[in-house]
């Protein structure tokens, strides 16, 4: 090349000084300046330019600093060469020859090339020249692919291959890119057109595999392959680009590379084949004479790979397989074996084939279809290939199409009994023409995808194969590290198990680390897999596709919208997801949501627990957390905030149902496409009790990185946690919401949980500390406040009547009583005149209790199984009880149980079945009173979030108990 290129983009960014070799320029963000620089030669760039190319749509505020000083290190890298860097407004401008920057070069070489377009009249090309010399349009054919075989050259792997990620370096690389691809399609259209195109073999291969969706570049690929006498891989080359182009973009092949497959198939288009020696079908036949047997009509092939050595477990696996393969099955539809990468499946199926072998005689085939392998899937017809000459048919007599190998195996297989294994499958269409046509023939077939297609058109039955037990997956640890070394540490050797998540490939890198390191114990390992954040790396191994790299070749399966999400639901804290809480990460509607997480499901790395909800394997969620981390930053945060914008308004839509008309505390910024059906009290309680973890994860994960939200959460799902009696939890949660209201400054969210830790601290029955914290809520707050003074007050004089302060608890309720009342909101006045009526019942007056508690259930009375209406109707059974009014009371104990169990208020169910269970023991009901308080300890028990409250209160009803019993506790 007569001139020098000093400025390298088609690959790493490399400057060349001076006389010596190319140098990279010390940091990613210094190369993506000069980078920018010198595609926009003699223009200037804007520093807005520059910012968003190293550091997307957030630059920091020390952006322009730091661009600042890249500018100031390029000047004296480039001061030995011919290009100068200029201070321009708004930015800066680089000067210097443009063909000494390979990106320019390369656009002018293609341009130039263009320029040689030759005519043929009557001409071919070379190959067909009627000109023994050649014609004019050859010779400028030919001074085309000279230039653009040199400007090709000019390319070293990806452009800017060594810059920041940002969405300004992807448009510049596909703009490089488009331009390389047109170069590439010119210059193997011209080297097919003069005979040569095997020559263009290489880089067409090199540009399908980067990206096998470009049909122009795959047909030509066909055609040069063809040309070049390299039918079969023809073949393979179309249908790799057929069956990628149906699986991702649903679509048949274009007319081009349509076009290309019919001339392989018509043998037409190539060079003139060369004459090439016959191959012989198969040994010369032989004659039968003495001490040799006779020759078998048909050759019985057994490709089964060898029987895995350290397999253990799955007996009942095996046994399925039996009963589905053997003489007495009721169909011949194959068996279908799925489940996640490095489950075990084809050393299941290995396992079975081995010990079943005796029972196909007439052979065993098998082949590995490399469904998820990242050089492509096998192709049918090359299979097929294979298994017609192990069947006995010779090579000349193997028709060239798909179809009619498939013909022909179907045929030869008829009447045999056979086994097939296809193993790794990636669809129902790779495997359809793989099926034999005996009914003798059995046919098993693994892969990663759960192929419903197979299902419906075959009739296949479906394995799915989870992680391994308990017991096995520690026989697999004693297989590799010996019985004794296990048994010496049980307890560790069970935790490494888990961690590994009992899949066989996770727990042979284990035992092949531990093999290799005798010295290390069982505990050390684990220990290092507890670690959260290293141990998928500590599960890799060399030469062996470790469960990162596993879990990497399902991803490149997925969809868009299937890789989007998968990424996402890194950032869902809890082990389970629901239908809802997808649809708002993805910012789609649950329709769409449920689609793409059963495209998740069917790839098998989620798997639905229960109706719409859906769990992840641990090594499966940390390869989430992987790619997530390797996101933009701004992306991370999104899906933060679309998460906790989803869960405030989920939490407030499902607290309506024990809190009717709480308090809001803004509206979100991302507002959920669905949020999750709450029929009742019960159904509300039902969807926190299983979002609960994730609420309260979410809450302490963003109380610093995003405490606004995190605060407001924790206010929002006050109710739920109230009318779950999950006090323990409420409390932790709630001390993380404190947290993120002093992060932010504010003052009455900060108050306002306050108010609702000593509302916990109560129901904890750590009543002493409730005053001091609903003390200091009052304090902080002034009527002015609304709610969170309000409530505040209220508590105070709860909490203070329960540790032997009635006249200060009967002030501070009539307080909060006549403040709710000046507000007039009926909301707030029910929940004064609901907690103004435990404190006069505590203080002794019966009458005040009831007519109180009465009028705060009139207030709402839509609302019979909200928590104040509850806590009402308990107060009330408890006041007509003080005053005598024994019918009275029966009934109003009878409704709010009833109301309590169809609500499903565990802990207030059984504080009426205790206060009941009282009740008649004053009316000399005893035998019905020691039922209710069994009753109320078995309801008790079942609160297990309850801590230290559960254990007091039911000592107590268990020491009430005992005496009745005559025992002394």
């Amino acid at each position: 090349m007569g001139v020098r290129v000093r400025i390298r983009l088609l690959g790493p960014v490399e400057l060349r000084t001076g006389a010596a070799d190319f140098t990279a320029l010390p940091g990613a963000q210094r190369r993506a300046v000069l980078a920018l620089l010198a595609l926009r030669l003699g223009r200037v760039v804007t520093v807005d330019a520059f910012c968003e190319l190293l550091w997307g749509e957030w630059p920091p505020a020390s952006a322009r600093a730091a661009l600042q000083g890249h500018v100031a290190a390029l000047r004296k890298a480039l001061a030995a060469t011919p290009f100068v860097l200029h201070t321009r407004a708004p930015g800066y401008l680089l000067t210097g020859p443009s063909d000494e920057v390979d990106a320019l070069r390369f656009e002018a070489l293609a341009g130039r090339a263009a320029g040689h377009a030759g005519r043929h009249d009557g001409c071919a090309g070379a190959a067909g020249c009627a000109d023994p010399d050649g014609c004019a349009g050859c010779a400028a054919d030919g001074a085309a692919v000279a230039v653009l075989e040199e400007a090709l050259r000019l390319w070293r792997g990806g452009a800017l291959a060594d810059l920041p990620d940002t969405a300004p370096r992807r448009a510049l690389v596909e703009q490089l890119d488009q331009v390389r691809t047109r170069v590439l399609i010119a210059w193997a259209g011209l080297r097919l057109r003069q005979g040569s195109g095997a020559a263009a073999v290489p880089l067409l291969e090199q540009s399908v595999r980067a990206d096998g969706l470009r049909e122009e570049v795959v047909a030509l690929l066909v055609r040069c392959l063809h040309q070049g006498g390299r039918q079969a891989d023809a073949l393979a080359a179309y249908h790799r680009a057929r069956t990628r182009l149906d699986g991702e973009l649903g679509i048949r092949p274009g007319p081009a590379l349509q076009a290309a497959f019919a001339e392989v198939l018509a043998g037409g288009g190539g060079a003139p084949p060369t004459p090439r020696r016959s191959r012989p079908a198969g040994p010369a036949p032989t004659t039968p004479g003495p001490g040799r047997p006779a020759p078998q009509a048909h050759p019985v092939p057994d490709q089964l790979p060898r029987r895995p050595v350290d397999f253990v477990g799955r007996e009942t696996e095996l046994q399925w397989l039996d009963r589905l393969t053997g003489p007495d099955r009721a169909d011949d539809g194959p068996a279908l074996v799925v489940g996640p990468a490095g489950v075990g499946k084809s050393a299941t199926v290995l396992t079975w084939a081995h010990r079943a072998a005796g029972r196909f005689p007439d052979g065993r085939l098998f082949a590995d279809l490399r469904g998820f392998d990242p050089d492509g899937p096998a192709d049918p017809a090359e299979v097929l290939g294979r298994f017609l000459l192990a069947l006995g048919v010779p090579a000349s007599e193997i028709p060239p199409d798909g179809a009619g190998r498939a013909a022909r195996y179907r045929d030869r297989t008829h009447g045999r009994r056979l086994l097939v294994v296809l193993d790794n499958a990636l669809d129902a269409e790779q495997v359809g023409d793989l099926l034999p046509g005996g009914a003798g023939c059995a046919v098993v077939v693994t892969s990663r995808g759960s192929l419903e297609g197979l299902l419906v058109a075959e009739g296949a039955a479906l394995l799915r194969l989870a992680p391994l037990g308990e017991a096995d997956a520690l026989r697999l640890l004693e297989r590799g590290l010996t019985p004794a070394r296990v048994r010496a540490e049980p307890a560790a050797a069970a935790l490494l198990a888990g961690l590994c998540d009992r899949l066989p490939l996770a727990l042979r890198i284990a035992v092949a680390r531990l093999a290799a390191r005798p010295e290390w114990t069982i505990a050390e390992l684990a220990d290092e897999l507890a670690d959260e954040r290293t141990r998928l790396g500590a599960l890799e191994a060399d030469g062996v596709a470790g469960v990162c790299e596993a879990l990497e070749l399902t991803y490149r399966h997925l969809s868009l919208d299937a890789t989007l999400l998968f990424t996402l639901l890194a950032a869902h804290p809890g082990r389970e997801v629901d239908t809802t809480a997808s649809a708002a990460l993805l910012g789609a509607d649950p329709a769409h949501a449920r689609d793409t997480l059963g495209e998740l499901v069917a790839h098998h790395v989620l798997a639905e627990t229960a109706p719409g909800r859906y769990g992840r394997p641990g090594l499966v969620r940390l390869f989430g957390v992987q790619l997530l981390t390797e996101t933009p930053e701004g992306f991370r945060r999104i899906g933060t905030e679309r998460l906790l914008d989803y869960y405030l308004e989920a939490a407030h839509h499902c607290g309506e149902q024990l809190e009717p008309g709480q308090d809001r505390y803004g509206e979100p910024v991302h507002p959920p496409t669905a949020l999750p059906t709450a029929a009742g009290t019960r159904g509300a309680l039902d969807w926190f009790a299983a979002e609960e973890p994730a609420i309260r994860a979410l809450v302490t994960a963003t109380a610093s990185t995003d405490p606004g939200r995190s605060w407001r959460l924790a206010a929002a799902a006050c109710p739920l946690y109230y009318g779950s009696s999950r006090f323990t939890d409420w409390l932790d949660c709630l001390r993380a919401g404190e947290q993120a209201a002093r992060a932010c400054g504010d003052r009455v969210g900060l108050a306002l949980l306050h108010g609702a830790v000593a509302n916990a601290l109560l129901g904890l029955e750590r009543r002493q500390e409730a005053v001091e914290v609903a003390r200091r809520a009052v304090e902080d707050t002034t009527p002015a406040d609304g709610a969170a003074h309000l409530r505040a007050l209220a508590t105070l004089a709860l909490a203070s009547a329960l540790t032997g302060d009635p006249g200060e608890a009967t002030r501070l309720a009539a307080t909060a009583a006549a403040l709710a009342g000046e507000g007039g909101d009926p909301r707030h006045l029910s929940y004064a005149l609901g907690y103004q009526a435990g404190v006069s019942l505590l203080a002794g007056d019966g009458a005040g209790a009831l007519r109180q508690a009465r009028e705060a259930r009139a207030l709402l009375p839509g609302r019979p199984a909200s928590s104040i209406q509850l806590w009402s109707m308990l107060t009330e059974a408890q006041a007509l009880q003080a005053l005598g009014r024994y019918e009275a009371g029966e009934l109003a104990w009878h409704r709010v149980l009833a109301t309590c169990e169809e609500a499903g208020l565990l802990h207030l169910q059984a504080l009426a079945e205790q206060y009941y269970a009282a009740f008649l023991v004053d009316r000399g009901r005893e035998p019905e009173a020691v039922g209710r308080m069994r009753s109320a300890l078995g309801r008790l028990r079942s609160c297990g979030h309850l801590a230290g409250a559960t254990s007091e209160r039911a000592a107590a009803i268990e020491e009430a108990l005992n005496a009745r019993a005559g025992r002394t506790p």
